[in-house]
């Protein structure tokens, strides 16, 4: 396999990275990705402090390798009631078909790592191996602090600009995350223009015009991405997708037979669900994306609370297509297995490749 100075800093054995995946990686997922050899992950960005430690707890009670922790460094949201109301009022008609009600108001349901002090306070107590941040970076004196404390950083970028903006604050490496990426767009301002660079073009440009180790994220979902991942200069490969339909997966029942579905071929961008840009499994909440303008959304998370409420609601009454289904355009490569079985489906994958002329 590969070696490089950032795999080895870690201590992986693979340059294969699970995703984070807030709400749908579990930490016993985590576990059996770092025991197979690759890295684990946990998203802590739907969780307080208190809540992110004993996931990280979790972890540990599974496994001594390397942890990779996951926040949400989004500009703290600013409500806007009127918008907020208007999007009640649109959305009051598909409560009312599964016979529920909307919330009356919405909340910010979940906070900004760059202003979450307890966050901080307890990953410096408790040192997990890698802190990646998504959506922008903590203020100078949080990275300096964590830097102190042995962790390596990462962070996600969807343009060079971003890109440079990782290498100033003096972060590890840099997660380039492509247009095909499931999920939340790691984008620092949803607001202005994406040039909606697909991975390996964005892979290749950050390898020429950075001096940080590159991490390919978006649509890989075999071995043989991993090793044009890797072709491209990249260091590692990180995939999301591909693990959701894993044993150890938090995905739903619901969420598991849209991804195994004709739907898979059928990925959609939205803001519908959440307020901020996310790839999905086409259902019926990416439908009501399809037809609304970016400004009738609320502000991430204020629209969430909606999306998550509304998700209850259906899934009440059996109906799941109202969940948030992230998944990349990969999709229709996903297997379900053990996680621990896949990383090793993987790396003989990426042996072959990279063995063929």
């Amino acid at each position: 396999m590969p070696h490089s100075p950032l795999l080895n800093r870690i201590g992986i054995r693979l340059p294969i990275i699970q995703a984070p995946m807030a709400g749908t990686s579990s930490p016993a997922m985590a576990a059996a990705v770092s025991e197979a050899g690759g890295l684990g992950s946990i998203g802590v960005g739907a969780v307080d402090a208190e809540q992110a430690r004993a996931m990280i707890e979790a972890v540990r009670e599974r496994t001594a390798r390397p942890l990779n922790v996951n926040l949400f460094c989004h500009r703290p949201a600013t409500s806007d009631a009127d918008v907020e109301q208007a999007w009640i009022a649109r959305m009051r008609a598909e409560f009312e078909a599964l016979g529920a009600s909307p919330p009356v108001t919405l909340t910010e349901i979940y906070r900004s790592s760059v202003n979450d002090e307890a966050m901080l306070h307890m990953l410096l107590e408790t040192r997990p191996a890698v802190v990646s941040l998504h959506f922008g970076l903590l203020p100078g004196p949080a990275l300096r602090a964590l830097h102190d404390a042995g962790i390596t950083l990462f962070a996600t970028a969807t343009s060079l600009a971003e890109a440079r903006r990782i290498e100033e604050a003096g972060i590890d490496a840099i997660v380039a995350q492509g247009w095909e990426a499931g999920g939340h767009r790691g984008i620092f301002d949803p607001d202005q223009p994406d040039d909606l660079l697909g991975t390996f073009a964005l892979t290749r440009l950050l390898v020429r015009e950075t001096r940080l180790p590159i991490i390919a994220a978006g649509g890989i979902m075999d071995g043989a991405g991993i090793a044009a991942a890797l072709d491209l200069g990249a260091t590692a490969a990180q995939l999301g997708t591909a693990f959701v339909g894993c044993d150890e997966s938090l995905a739903d029942e619901g969420y598991r037979a849209t991804l195994a579905s004709e739907a898979a071929q059928h990925t959609m961008m939205t803001r519908a669900i959440s307020g901020r840009p996310a790839r999905s499994l086409a259902n019926r909440f990416t439908a009501i994306g399809a037809t609304v303008a970016d400004g009738a959304v609320p502000a991430y998370p204020f629209a969430y609370d909606l999306g998550k409420a509304l998700h209850a609601a259906g899934k009440a009454r059996g109906e799941y297509g109202y969940g948030a289904q992230w998944a990349g355009q990969g999709a229709p490569l996903a297997r379900f297995m053990p996680a621990a079985a896949l990383v090793a489906t993987l790396a003989r994958e990426l042996e072959e490749a990279r063995a063929t002329p």
